[in-house]
């Protein structure tokens, strides 16, 4: 996987997966986490995540996946991953590969989340 290292700033790239077709999610630190709106997955799933920092240091990454059903949607996983976190010239894989499984016939949402821009 090529991600470019020019940025400066802490980022989040994600593979999210769902029924063969790949979607490329980006991040990066927001000042009101409750304004991030979610990603949404071929209207199965929802797909969030949260980045904040401190002076340019990163505290924290939070990825919320839902499963997209009425009346709300569900809850189905919240990953949190806390600084420290450790710098690195190319972008590390955060999550592991990740397969969250959601709904009546258990539909499959695969993903994983490179993190870059880690600084010393």
């Amino acid at each position: 996987m090529a991600v470019s290292t020019a940025q400066a700033s802490p980022f989040l790239r994600c593979e999210v997966t769902y029924a063969g077709a790949t979607q490329v999610v980006h991040a990066t630190p927001v000042a009101d986490p409750y304004e991030v709106a979610p990603v949404d997955i071929a209207e199965r799933f929802l797909f969030k995540v949260v980045m904040t920092a401190t002076r340019g240091r990163l505290d924290h990454v939070l990825i919320y996946t839902y499963l997209q059903q009425d009346p709300r949607p569900v809850l189905l996983q919240q990953a949190k991953y806390f600084a420290p976190f450790k710098p690195s010239r190319q972008p590390v894989l955060l999550t592991g590969e990740q397969h969250i499984y959601g709904g009546p016939i258990e539909r499959e949402l695969i993903y994983r989340c490179w993190l870059g821009g880690i600084q010393p």
